[in-house]
Formats: structure tokens, sequence, C-alpha cells
């Protein structure tokens, strides 16, 4: 009976440690197919941003904790210390972003609170988005460009594709609100962001501020337009009509519009599928953003928040895409 009662307790005690670590980087680096379902990454990706975010980590740390108060009466850090390590709030961070489960399950996988989820999330954002090549980051390369050989380096085949997205949020209370973010077009509320890719899928620039989901595409254009060097070519759909009458110093190519009762011509359908090959690799990316449930599906969290999350998304993209591109 001593030994039946010993081996109900060893039982128990692995069945609660089991349940108290059913994720982390240990555990799920063993599975690379799974790990990249579960964080977007593959495990040597994650592994090298993880280094650099570790390296930056205390003195992104001493900073963050210097903001909190000015006149500190205790040393910096000596508060109750995080639970994890980076390593698996990095982790965390990414999970929340490619499968977007609540907080409630979240903290239940990383036997967290799930105050310190959302916690744990926010003060890794920061650092993260310092480690990965953000649309800014990339963008502010590109108006320095001065050589052509330059500018083909960022720009293959001197062309690039501009597209806006849209992304589904839950239904203002507001009634101003909810007319301003009502998108015709999807019959949803969404907000709108607007792209920049290059021939490799590359985000070279993404809208500052999400738009509302009522504005068109080419006011969102006009508002805020990325600059490119005079060789590239600017590649629109048919949503873009009249660009070349507004910005006649801009390089912009445009799929032939069928008038009315007059059929395009053999010649006009070939250059418009043409094009239509040209510029679906903005939909590409597109698409790759989307396979984060953050971006993809309906957006739960607070509008003031949206940005952040999508820089990192589209910096998780790029890296995916300039690593994938080298080898």
């Amino acid at each position: 009976s001593c030994i039946i009662r010993k081996l109900k307790a060893i039982f128990l005690i692995y069945h609660i440690f089991a349940i108290h670590n059913l994720l982390n980087y240990d555990r799920l680096s063993k599975k690379p197919l799974l790990f990249r379902s579960f964080t977007g990454l593959e495990l040597s990706q994650f592994d090298s941003i993880c280094q650099e975010v570790e390296s930056k980590y205390p003195e992104y740390e001493i900073k963050r904790l210097s903001k909190i108060k000015e006149n500190r009466t205790r040393s910096i850090g000596a508060g109750r210390p995080f639970k994890h390590s980076i390593k698996d709030r990095f982790l965390l961070l990414l999970v929340y972003y490619k499968l977007y489960i609540t907080n409630s399950l979240s903290g239940f996988l990383f036997d967290l609170d799930q105050s310190n989820v959302h916690r744990d999330i926010r003060y890794m954002e920061p650092i993260v988005k310092s480690c990965i090549p953000l649309p800014q980051k990339l963008y502010n390369i590109t108006r320095r460009l001065r050589t052509v050989q330059e500018v083909e380096i960022y720009f293959p085949g001197f062309k690039a594709f501009i597209d806006s997205t849209e992304q589904e949020i839950q239904r203002p209370k507001n009634k101003r609100k909810r007319k301003n973010y009502y998108s015709g077009k999807k019959k949803k509320h969404t907000v709108k962001t607007q792209l920049m890719v290059n021939a490799e899928g590359k985000i070279l620039h993404k809208s500052n501020q999400h738009k509302k989901g009522r504005k068109h595409d080419y006011s969102v254009y006009k508002d805020e337009h990325p600059i490119t060097p005079p060789q590239v070519k600017n590649y629109f759909d048919l949503g873009y009509h009249g660009i070349e009458n507004d910005f006649p110093d801009l390089k912009a190519v445009l799929p032939i519009k069928k008038k009315r009762n007059i059929e395009l011509t053999k010649k006009e359908k070939r250059y418009n599928k043409r094009h239509s090959r040209q510029r679906v690799i903005v939909e590409h990316t597109i698409c790759r953003i989307k396979k984060f449930g953050i971006m993809g599906s309906r957006y739960r969290n607070r509008l003031k928040r949206y940005d952040v999350m999508s820089d990192i998304v589209s910096g998780l993209v790029n890296y995916r895409i300039i690593h994938t591109t080298r080898r």
C-alpha cells in the first residue's frame, strides 16, 4: 500500500507538471512543423530574432522602468520578476498573433493569469519591433536611394505594387463611428491599410495609421502615398483610375478600363492579363499577412493598438521573405 501511495503521488505530481507546462519553447521546438503553425516562423528564424531580442532586452528594460517613475525610491528591478523567460514571452506573443486565441486560453497554455498575458505581450511588443524589418525602416532607406544600382536592390525590375486591404472589426456602439467604419464593399465594419510591395513581395511601405472602412482606396492613396524613385513603375488596379491626371510625374501602370457597351479587344485583354499576373504579388503578400489570425479574422482589440500589431506582423512577413529569398 505504501508503494501504491508513492506511485499515486508521483503520478499526481507528473499530471500537475504536465498541465502547468502545456506550451513552452522546449516542448514546442521538438516539433518544427507544429512550431511553424503556432508561430508563423521557422525554428531557426525564431532563434535568430530571439537572440537579438535577448541582447537588447537589458537596456530596453532599464528604459522602460525608468519611464514609469522619475523619482524612484528603490533601485530598478526590485519588483516581482517575470514568471517566464524572454524566449517563452516572445513565444507567447507569436502564438497570440498567429492563432489569435483569447487571453484566457493563452493563460491556460502558458500557466499565466489573464492580465499577465496581456501585460507580457504589451511589454514585448516594442523590443520585438526594434528587431525586425518594419516597412517604416525599409521606406526610410528607399527615400535615400541615389544610384540606379541602389534602386534595383530594393525595387527588382524597377517595379512597385500598391494596394489596400481591409479587416473586419467589431460593430462600433457609436452611431457616427458605425457609419464611418462601414465598408460598402465588404458589407461589414472594417479598417483599411495601404501597402506597397516590391517584386519579391517585401513590404516597403505601410500606411502609418489605419483608415476607416468607408474610405475609398484611392482616397487613402491621396492622403498618404509613398514616394518612389523616378525609375520605378507603380502598378495599381482599376480602383485607382484617374491617378495619371492627379499625379502626372508618377509612373503609374493601370489595366485598361472597359467602356460602356464597348468590348475590349483581344490585345487589350492580353495586356490586362499580363498586368494581373504581375500585380498578383501584392495579393500574395496580403495573404501572408492574413495568415496571422490577428490580421485575418475579426479584430477584437482596441483600435488604438491596431497599427502596432499590424507593424509587427508586416515586419515578421518581411523577415520571412528576406530569409527565404536569401536561400
